[in-house]
Order: C-alpha cells, then sequence, then structure tokens
C-alpha cells in the first residue's frame, strides 16, 4: 500500500494533473485516518506497526491530533460542498447572463452616465406630461386623454429594462435569474403591445376628428375612449401572457448566454433545445394581430387624412389641419421604423450589435423623446406646461 511522504505529503504527478491538490491531501488523509483507526481497534496497543506507521503520518502527536482531525473533516465539507454545487450547475438552470454592452470596460462608466440620463429625462418628461394633462381642464379631451396613456407605458417601459441595465453595469454583474428573466420578458412584450395598440388608437381618434369632425364628439365619447385604452391594455397583457407561460416550459440546455442586454423574444429562443414549433405559430398569431392589423389601422387612418387634407384650399388650412396630427405620425415612424429594424430583417442578416442597437432606440430614445414631440409641437400642451409651472 502506498503512503503519502512524512515530510512532503507529495502525490504523483498523474494525480496533480487531475485534483487539486490541496483538497486530494485532505481526502487521503481522512481515509488513512480512518483505516488506521480500524486497524487500531483490532491490534494491541503499543504495537510496533502502528507506532511506526503513525509516526510517518504524524498522527501520534496528541496535543494535535484533535486540530488535524478538525482541519480534514472541515477541508472534505468544503470540498463536497464545491463538487455539490458544481453538479448543480450542470443539471439545473438558474440564471442566465445578459452579454449585451458587457464588452470594452473601459466604455461603461459612459454608457452608464448616458443610460442613467436618458432614463430619468423619459421619467421626468413623460411625468410632466401627464401632470400637465391633469391639471388643465382645457386637455381632458380623447387626444390627450391618449396621450397621457401614452405617456404612462412610456415610463413603465423604460423602467422595465434600464435600471436592471444600469444595475449590471454598476455592480458588473450580467446575471439575472430565470424567473427574473421571464418576468422582464412578459412586462416587456405586454408594454410594447400597448404602446402599438395605443397608437393605432391614436391614429383613428385622429381619423375621426379631421375627416368627421361634425361627428367626433359623438364617436369618441368617454365611454367609447375607455373601452378602447381597456382593450388595449387587455389585448397586450393577454398575448404576452401566452407567449411567456408557453417560454416558461422550455429547457435551456445550451448556452445560457443572450446576446443582449435584456431578455428579448428572439434571443431567448436561440438558447432553447425543446420544439418550438407551437410556440412559432402562436408568435407569428399574435404577430399578425398585434401588429398587422394596428399597422393597418394607422396606415389606412393617414390615408384618409392625406386625402382630406389635400382637399383643403389654402396652404394655411392645410398647416394648421396636419399640425394636429404630425406629432402623432412621427412618432409612429419612429417606432415602427425601429421595430421593423428589430424583428423584421432576415435571419441571415441579423447582427446582435445593430439589433441592440435598434432595441436602444425603440426602448430609450424613443419614450425619451415622445415628450418633445408631443410639447414642442403642440401649442395647447405648451400652455398647460407653463401654467403648471406657473
Amino acid at each position: 500500500m502506498w503512503f503519502p511522504d512524512a515530510k512532503t505529503n507529495a502525490l504523483p504527478l498523474t494525480v496533480l494533473s487531475s485534483y487539486n491538490l490541496s483538497k486530494v491531501v485532505l481526502m487521503i488523509k481522512m481515509m488513512m485516518t480512518f483505516i488506521l483507526t480500524s486497524h487500531n481497534s483490532q491490534a494491541q496497543p503499543g504495537g510496533s506497526d502502528w507506532d511506526t506507521t503513525t509516526e510517518n503520518l504524524h498522527f501520534i502527536k496528541n496535543d494535535n491530533k484533535t486540530d488535524i482531525e478538525t482541519k480534514d473533516k472541515k477541508g472534505l465539507s468544503d470540498f463536497l460542498k464545491v463538487t455539490s454545487r458544481e453538479i448543480r450547475n450542470q443539471t439545473s438552470i438558474s440564471d442566465f447572463l445578459l452579454l449585451g454592452f458587457s464588452e470594452h470596460p473601459e466604455h461603461w462608466p459612459l454608457r452608464f452616465g448616458l443610460f442613467l440620463g436618458m432614463y430619468l429625462v423619459t421619467v421626468l418628461g413623460n411625468l410632466l406630461i401627464i401632470l400637465a394633462i391633469g391639471s388643465d381642464q382645457h386637455l381632458h379631451t380623447p387626444m390627450y386623454f391618449f396621450l397621457a396613456n401614452l405617456s404612462f407605458i412610456d415610463t413603465c417601459f423604460s423602467s422595465t429594462i434600464v435600471p436592471k441595465l444600469l444595475v449590471n453595469i454598476q455592480t458588473q454583474d450580467h446575471t439575472i435569474s430565470h424567473t427574473g428573466c421571464l418576468v422582464q420578458m412578459y412586462f416587456f412584450m405586454a408594454l410594447a403591445l400597448l404602446d402599438d395598440f395605443l397608437l393605432a388608437v391614436m391614429a383613428y381618434d385622429r381619423y375621426v376628428a379631421i375627416c368627421l369632425p361634425l361627428h367626433y364628439t359623438t364617436i369618441m365619447c368617454p365611454q367609447r375612449c375607455l373601452l378602447l385604452v381597456t382593450t388595449s391594455w387587455l389585448c397586450g397583457h393577454f398575448l404576452a401572457f401566452s407567449l411567456t407561460l408557453l417560454m416558461s416550459q422550455f429547457s435551456f440546455c445550451a448556452s445560457h448566454s443572450i446576446q443582449h442586454f435584456f431578455c428579448d423574444l428572439l434571443p431567448l429562443l436561440r438558447l432553447t433545445c425543446s420544439d418550438t414549433h407551437v410556440f412559432h405559430i402562436m408568435m407569428f398569431s399574435e404577430a399578425a394581430l398585434s401588429g398587422v392589423v394596428p399597422l393597418t389601422c394607422v396606415l389606412v387612418s393617414y390615408v384618409h387624412i392625406v386625402h382630406t387634407i389635400l382637399r383643403v384650399p389654402s396652404a394655411g388650412g392645410k398647416h394648421r389641419v396636419f399640425s394636429t396630427c404630425g406629432s402623432h405620425l412621427s412618432v409612429v415612424t419612429l417606432f415602427y421604423g425601429t421595430v421593423f429594424l428589430v424583428y423584421f430583417q432576415p435571419s441571415s442578416s441579423y447582427s446582435a450589435d445593430t439589433g441592440m442597437v435598434a432595441s436602444v432606440m425603440y426602448t430609450m430614445v424613443t419614450p425619451m423623446l415622445n415628450p418633445f414631440i408631443y410639447s414642442l409641437r403642440n401649442r395647447d400642451m405648451k400652455g398647460a406646461l407653463w401654467r403648471l409651472f406657473g
């Protein structure tokens, strides 16, 4: 039987190349202690074999025996804990890694300051819009009721993504739990769909106001406005919940690194090893419902609006009519332009960097610019803001 050297406790190089030296030595000490203790219970006390062997192993010193056994047990416990943790990491998935903007650590302070500034401007600007509309009786109309809802959604939309990104950059910890990832994906999809539906509702409102002005108060009554907004909220949350519920059933046995700065739908789908056939059918069906239908509503509304504007005889009248929907048209163009850039490009030409830049546009830039677009281009809103601070 082979024993460690009494002075160095050295092991063969073949063993050292496969195991951690300190852990193996601790394991061997514990086994030797057990074997020798068993042998001692059967041998005569004071036997020469026992004395010689224990002398080589330095275990006959009574004043050090308790300390050695305690250290051996603690080392073995630590070794088993490390091994157990490694096995759990291989057999279960509890975390994802958000690798978006994790490269180039020298740029992290600049990115943190930029994203924090954009987030603060977004929250402050949209809250001012809500306060101005709520405090001014002249703005209690359907158009501004929808605008207040849009500002609230934009604030929640940015708050779903940006704070987590800021924490990741500041702490240099880019992990997110499996549950946290699904929750973030759910609210991201629900609020994005709400934006989509609400922009279509606002386009319909502008169509009625410009093309059917005599029937505006009848068609866009408070009850119908509330019904349109409530329907948008229910549809957005229902569609997002159905996709999130399916995603929660998937297994992620490939890499857990998400090449994005938040839990988006497409990057997560690239990591799953489950059958996604049913998921893709539902996803495309919901895309047709939540994408094609609202966009068609926007396009048809503006076709009628443009046709009506062209029939106005004076240039001043055309400018006045168009100014009532110019802000909404700018927001629609910015929103759909970035969404198409991310989700409707061919998979073969998809670039993670391009996708992240476009995602920054519609998750941070668009919500930040909306208050400026609606306030700077709208005389009533500017007046309400002045009165709010006055």
